[in-house]
């Protein structure tokens, strides 16, 4: 099975929603973040593409781990990311590819989500936020 490899990037906002985007000619909903260029660190990747996606300077809160799960537009192929939870330091814009984005609430049962995102992300946001609470 062919493979790619993202890092992708967990944003939550003061009430705790999440951030997601939608590519165009995409349906799915997913993080922010992308492929890794050759010789490019994920931690390096995550970066580059909070700013080309959504126009925003972010920092690295904690690295959360890498998974594997089914890419949501690629059949056939599986997605290994590296996901980091990460702090913006403006308002998220839409840019480069993005179609769409949009915070959504953790109990959201409307919007399709990536594999990633329904699979790995909202689980860990929610014991997450337990620990925090």
């Amino acid at each position: 099975m062919k493979q790619i490899t993202v890092a992708a990037g967990i944003i939550l906002n003061a009430k705790q929603q999440l951030l997601l985007v939608r590519k165009h000619n995409t349906r799915f909903f997913m993080q922010v973040g992308g492929k890794l260029e050759p010789d490019e660190a994920p931690e390096q990747c995550i970066l580059r593409e909070i700013a080309e996606e959504i126009g925003c300077q972010a920092k690295i809160v904690q690295a959360i781990g890498r998974f594997e799960t089914a890419a949501a537009n690629e059949p056939d192929h599986l997605l290994v990311s590296h996901v980091f939870q990460v702090e913006l330091d403006s308002a998220p814009q839409i840019a480069a590819e993005i179609a769409e984005l949009k915070w959504i609430d953790l109990d959201d049962q409307t919007t399709p989500l990536a594999p990633l995102t329904r699979e790995i992300v909202l689980p860990w946001v929610h014991r997450y936020l337990k620990t925090q609470a």
